[in-house]
């Protein structure tokens, strides 16, 4: 997405969603100038303190871009791995995570490269197992990045001022919340032999990759864009 979008989901983004990292304060340096400062002088420290943090975010967002990157092609191939066992409708429901995964990674490529940042080629390292397993891995990195990674990037970028980089996380950091139940539920669906009641199509969202299943709203829950604009799975 281009850095002119995001800054218009700007607003929208961080008013509505609330997420918890603008409420966490900065550290004492950050929030309480020394002396000196007050009185028009310099701190090294605070100004240390700001560049390493923007530094700490530059590298959170290659982070980022990494693991979504590779997250939607591992997805891909978890899809194939799905339908090639039967589990049609779990092959689709990874086919739709991985479109949204793409999402989230050109958004956090789009905020580097507009802050001037060079993007390095990925190539994405991982292992197909059964359809079972794969599920287990997929809520196992859906948990990581909703209760630890994302969490830890957003207060870093919140400490650093990167609004563009706020609003990038926390789209795939509310996405995220999405994609785990519905990986569990498959797996879950697998274990009651009930696969053929899961959901038969999905509804992505091109702006924040929200994820829907089997209907969605006029507008996104994450982003407000319009339904009209989703991406609409319902075949390999």
């Amino acid at each position: 997405m281009k850095k002119s979008n995001l800054a218009i989901a700007l607003f929208v983004a961080i008013s509505a969603t609330g997420f918890q990292s603008c409420n966490n304060k900065p550290n004492a340096e950050m929030q309480k100038p020394s002396e000196e400062v007050a009185e028009g002088g310099t701190s090294d420290s605070v100004a240390v303190d700001a560049t390493a943090a923007k530094a700490l975010n530059y590298q959170n967002m290659q982070d980022a871009f990494k693991g979504e990157t590779t997250a939607s092609a591992k997805y891909a191939e978890y899809s194939k791995k799905a339908e090639s066992e039967g589990y049609h409708e779990i092959a689709l429901l990874f086919k739709a995570a991985s479109t949204s995964e793409k999402i989230h990674a050109n958004n956090h490529k789009a905020v580097l490269e507009g802050d001037g940042q060079t993007v390095p080629e990925i190539k994405p390292e991982f292992t197909v197992n059964s359809t079972k397993e794969n599920l287990a891995d997929a809520i196992k990195g859906e948990g990581y990045e909703i209760s630890t990674m994302y969490p830890d990037f957003l207060k870093n970028a919140n400490i650093a001022g990167n609004q563009l980089s706020l609003v990038s996380l926390n789209y795939a950091y509310k996405t995220e919340q999405k994609h785990k139940p519905l990986y569990e539920k498959a797996l879950a669906a697998i274990e009651n032999n009930t696969v053929k009641s899961l959901a038969k199509v999905f509804y992505i969202c091109p702006t924040c990759g929200n994820t829907y299943d089997g209907s969605a709203p006029k507008r996104c829950g994450i982003s407000m864009t319009s339904s009209e604009k989703f991406i609409k799975i319902t075949s390999l």
